[in-house]
């Protein structure tokens, strides 16, 4: 018999919380983004929900450079990725670790190494977040006036996953022998050399780590443009993605899934999971509560700075807050974000600041605040209605907004049967329902001489 599908889960583990005055809920560690003991709890709370994996975005630069509200705030600082995942990987044995990483200001070589190493490190767990990197803050840090242009970044970021992809391939899953006896450690036949010469980068290989348990790391991506939904047709195996209603989210699930079978790809191996922000209370009113308890500790000047950084870095300080959205040019950042706010902006006649306290918890993603079968009623529809796979747990605060999801909403989950008691495996892929990717020889073979 076909097992029944059910909702896979990722933690996004946003420092002290989603919603940008966390830091300032009683129930949330102030100091939550230097404290590897607030990101154990963490790791360890999700698993033992039987969550499928951690999640970290990431920024390699202060994506808010206007020091008066980013003083307000605490996304100053965080940990890197990976070092963090790694830590984690020592505490834990079946969640999935995923990390965001650039292919603007990375080379493949680094990227396919260091996934590689996590993979092996945590028994085939790992995932690797695909992005472009979207702010000029980051451009800046490295040797840039300005920021590539969008098209060019997604141009470059093909042939990265693929160059990627091919580094992964350098071994096959049996090459190594390490037979002491005959004194064999590899088998030469299962060596393969990339030699890869393209358009952006010139890569020979080999890739000095081995195959991993689940051969390779799961590749995410959480782009909504048309490029960006075009790469994660083509190569993602796990989308994050923002769609704030179910229409949006239904028509964003069908054309992905077209778009990897026009690839060639099985679409059911591409696992959507929506971002959700979700507020939980005992009561309607509860919930509602809470919400209104963590909206009042945002600062103006960082409402207004938030809003400006989500619509792609356009300054909204000369336009009264109480006033429309401006029109806006099309930004060289996050493109299918802009418009999504523009749109709901227009939709429902929402001033300045009514748009930055719509997204000041879920910077456009996703918000649901009520009880738990609320909440699960809701999730339960996108999930039958062709509108998700899963979905990424945003909480509005960590540890605690966390604790009272896995507290309440799981359960209900769980009683309709719509979310695993136990692990189906070991590796990200094994719980995600991903299959094992077979071995892809690289073009190239070097010749091996015998010694004589």
């Amino acid at each position: 018999m076909t097992a029944k599908r059910q909702i896979k889960l990722g933690a996004f583990l946003m420092t002290d919380g989603h919603h940008i005055a966390a830091w300032r809920h009683p129930r949330a560690p102030a100091n939550a983004n230097v404290r590897i003991d607030h990101y154990l709890r963490l790791a360890r709370i999700a698993e033992a929900a039987k969550f499928d994996a951690l999640f970290l975005a990431d920024s390699v630069g202060v994506r808010n450079e206007d020091l008066a509200s980013l003083s307000h705030t605490s996304r100053a600082v965080a940990f890197e990725p990976l070092t963090l995942l790694s830590a984690l990987s020592v505490v834990t044995q079946n969640i999935g670790l995923i990390g965001t990483a650039s292919t603007t200001f990375n080379e493949p070589y680094h990227i396919a190494r260091k996934f590689a190493s996590l993979d092996l490190l945590s028994g085939g767990r790992a995932g690797w977040n695909v992005v472009t990197s979207s702010s000029e803050a980051e451009a800046y840090n490295f040797n840039l006036d300005k920021h590539v242009a969008h098209a060019d970044r997604y141009d470059r970021a093909r042939e990265f996953v693929s160059v990627v992809k091919g580094l992964w391939n350098t071994w096959e899953d049996d090459a190594f022998l390490r037979d002491k006896l005959g004194g064999t450690y590899f088998d030469t036949e299962k060596f393969h050399l990339l030699d890869h010469r393209g358009k952006h980068f010139r890569v020979k290989g080999p890739l000095n780590v081995a195959r991993s348990p689940q051969g390779h790391p799961v590749v995410v991506q959480a782009g909504a443009s048309e490029d960006g939904r075009d790469l994660a047709g083509a190569t993602a195996e796990a989308i994050f993605a923002a769609q704030r209603t179910l229409a949006e989210a239904q028509a964003f699930y069908a054309d992905i899934k077209g778009r990897a079978e026009n690839y060639g790809r099985n679409p059911d191996h591409v696992k959507i999971m929506p971002g959700v922000f979700p507020v939980v209370g005992a009561s309607e009113a509860e919930a509602r509560e809470k919400f209104e308890e963590l909206q009042s500790g945002i600062e103006p000047v960082v409402g207004l700075q938030l809003l400006s950084q989500v619509l792609g870095g356009f300054d909204l300080s000369g336009y009264p807050v109480d006033g429309p959205l401006p029109e806006l040019p099309e930004t060289n950042g996050p493109k299918s974000r802009q418009k999504l706010l523009i749109d709901a902006a227009r939709r429902d006649n929402l001033t300045i600041r009514q748009l930055y306290l719509e997204i000041a918890g879920a910077r456009g993603h996703w918000q649901v605040v009520g009880t738990p079968k609320q909440i699960a009623d809701q999730l339960e529809e996108r999930f039958n209605k062709g509108a998700a796979d899963g979905f990424n747990v945003m909480a509005p605060h960590l540890p605690g907004g966390l604790e009272d999801f896995i507290e309440f909403v799981v359960p209900e989950l769980r009683r309709r049967g719509l979310f695993r008691t136990e692990y189906e495996g070991t590796t990200l892929r094994e719980n995600l329902g991903l299959p094992f990717p077979q071995h892809q020889a690289p073009r190239a073979r070097p010749q091996v001489v015998a010694a004589e």
